[in-house]
Formats: C-alpha cells, sequence, structure tokens
C-alpha cells in the first residue's frame, strides 16, 4: 500500500464480489483510503488486513464517504436495496453494477432525487485485468461530467477511463453494445472450431492462431460500416457486395453440412442478408441489414 494514502482521495466501496475485490485491491494498492461493506462481512476481512475499513452497513459507509461511493453489485435491484435507509444528500453515488441503459437512466433520476450526483460505469474487463493497465481493460462512464472529472484520478486507478456522454444511460448501452458484438464474434468462433471438428490431423493450436488474425483483419470492417451509416450511402467503398456474399452463403451452408455442423450461429444474419437483397440492395454492404434490425 502506497504510505502517501492521505493524500489520496477517499473511496467508498459496496460489494465485493470478484470485481468489487478487485477493484479493492487496485485503490489500496494506488494508496487510496478506501472503506468497504459486504453483505457477507468475511469477504471484507481479508482487505481489512491489508488496509482496508470494514463498517457494517451500508448506511455506516455513505454517512461516512467522502470521496466516491462506488456500488459493484449483482445487479440494479441490489443497487437500490442496498442504499435504502441511506442519506444520499451531497454524495457522489459511481454505480458499476451491471445494468441496461433503461436502469441506469432510471437510477440516476433514483440518486438525484436523494440529492446525489451520479456517475454510472461499464466495466470492459475481467477482475485479473483491474490494476494492471497492460492489459488494455477500461471503464466506460456517463452522467454527470463534471464530478466524472473531480474524481478522474480515483476512478482511473483500477483501469483506464473514457467519458461517453451526459447521457447516465450511454455508459451501459456501449458497454452492451461491444458485448454484444463479442457475443456474435464468438459465435462464429464457435462455428469455425466445429468445421474443423472432425478434422482430427488439424493442429486447433495453430487454426487459433490463423482464426484471430484473420478477425482481427475483418475487425478494420467496423469503420467502414460506420462510414456508410453516417452517410446513408450504403454502396460507400464496397468490395464484397450483399448480393455476393450472400451467394457465398450457399457454400458456407454446404459445408457445415458436410462437416455435420448445425449452422444455427449464422442462419438467422444469413437470413437478414437475403432479405435485404430481395429488397432490392444487392450492391449494397452489410450496413443496410442494420435497419432490419430496428423495431422503428
Amino acid at each position: 500500500m502506497d504510505t502517501h494514502s492521505t493524500s489520496k482521495t477517499p473511496v467508498t466501496l459496496l460489494g465485493l464480489g470478484d470485481m468489487g475485490t478487485a477493484l479493492a485491491r487496485a485503490w489500496l494498492t494506488a494508496g487510496h483510503p478506501l472503506t468497504v461493506w459486504n453483505r457477507t462481512p468475511e469477504k471484507a476481512e481479508p482487505l481489512a488486513g491489508e488496509g482496508a475499513r470494514m463498517v457494517a452497513t451500508p448506511a455506516e459507509a455513505v454517512a461516512s464517504a467522502t470521496g466516491p461511493i462506488v456500488l459493484c453489485l449483482l445487479d440494479d435491484a441490489s443497487v437500490g436495496e442496498t442504499l435504502d435507509g441511506s442519506d444520499l444528500s451531497g454524495k457522489d453515488v459511481v454505480n458499476l453494477t451491471t445494468n441496461t441503459p433503461a436502469q441506469a437512466r432510471q437510477r440516476a433520476r433514483w440518486a438525484e432525487e436523494r440529492g446525489a450526483r451520479f456517475l454510472d460505469g461499464g466495466i470492459m474487463a475481467v477482475p485479473p485485468m483491474i490494476g494492471r493497465p497492460e492489459t488494455g481493460g477500461y471503464i466506460f462512464y456517463s452522467g454527470d461530467h463534471a464530478l466524472f472529472e473531480r474524481h478522474r484520478e480515483s476512478l482511473a486507478a483500477p483501469a483506464g477511463v473514457r467519458f461517453v456522454g451526459k447521457d447516465p444511460g450511454h455508459a451501459a448501452l456501449h458497454d452492451i453494445a461491444l458485448l454484444s458484438a463479442m457475443t456474435g464474434m464468438l459465435a462464429g468462433i464457435s462455428h469455425a472450431f466445429a468445421l474443423v471438428g472432425p478434422e482430427k490431423d488439424l493442429d486447433r493450436t495453430r487454426f487459433a492462431a490463423l482464426l484471430a488474425q484473420w478477425l482481427g483483419a475483418m475487425s478494420g470492417a467496423a469503420h467502414g460500416m460506420a462510414a456508410q451509416l453516417e452517410s446513408g450511402d450504403y454502396t460507400e467503398g464496397v468490395t464484397s457486395n450483399l448480393a455476393m456474399m450472400t451467394a457465398a452463403n450457399d457454400t458456407l451452408l454446404a459445408t457445415a453440412q458436410d462437416q455435420s455442423v448445425d449452422p444455427r450461429l449464422l442462419t438467422p444474419y444469413m437470413e437478414l442478408m437475403r432479405h435485404r437483397v430481395a429488397q432490392g440492395h444487392g450492391d449494397e454492404g452489410l450496413a443496410g441489414t442494420v435497419g432490419l434490425l430496428s423495431s422503428e
């Protein structure tokens, strides 16, 4: 622990699951005086041995807080239950509990009605990445910008910080959007490994290296799609149009059948592509499929 901790902003942390504990140790390592509470007190005891101050109730933690009050709990309902009965007047509340954009906006109103300043956060890291800047983990923040700037140094101790707007829901939106993209990528990776699965003489480790390299190269497509969505011209810079890709999809599906692989991870997106071509947009790139996903 930093011996100059008295010069650092005190942090109050409610919630000591795997992520909360990682956050706690990062703040202690950076020299921030730390107050902790957890529903199960035993989880706080090791941190007390490392210099954290344990309190018995959330209300006690909130009452003594002079810096940010950080919540890292199970869900949004847990946030309300934990802070119920605490006087939040004049307090700085930073919610790092995973939630939806709508829940973040509602929680911001809830906090402001109780006299608190509010920031919502979305953690783009797993616990082993916290406190290790070389891993590239970071946390999205949105809401009260002045509050973010006031506590920027403290908030940056566990991971990088990225402020994404005054709308309290934007941190959660960025978080969920990126996680959704990751889910689609992992679906593709799973399908790829299923395709090569029957080939007993194929080295999975070497294949994984090729797969990661290819996905990295293709990730640049996000920039092209963003440009098309901004301009409204979905044919801008297209090298492989929807008509070509839809025709090629038949080969992907035939190979899946030959390898006895269920194509269910791919077919919903392929169906969107076919639908867009049927609408007369075969000369476009993939940006046109985005509108097909919206109910507006």
